[in-house]
């Protein structure tokens, strides 16, 4: 995490421990995709993380976790639990 934030990257995974990193570390970055399927498959995933990140560009810019199932996309701003 700390590269990634240092070296302006996203995090790309499937490990489902990030989001609760991010909430307890209050952390801004770095911004995460995190891919909540069974078929991690790059055939199957492909459409999916392409449209969430074309979708999403400007809110991974500025920190932030986006989620990606069979069904949907979900952003959150970084830090998680912050005020707006």
């Amino acid at each position: 995490m700390a590269w990634a934030s240092e070296h302006d990257h996203i995090v790309f995974t499937h490990d489902l421990d990030f989001g609760t990193i991010l909430a307890l570390t209050r952390a801004e970055g770095p911004s995460v995709i995190q891919v909540r399927t069974h078929n991690v498959l790059p055939s199957h995933l492909e459409d999916m993380v392409v449209a969430a990140i074309r979708d999403n560009e400007s809110e991974l810019k500025m920190g932030a976790i986006v989620t990606i199932d069979e069904s949907r996309r979900k952003a959150r701003m970084l830090p998680i639990g912050r005020s707006s």
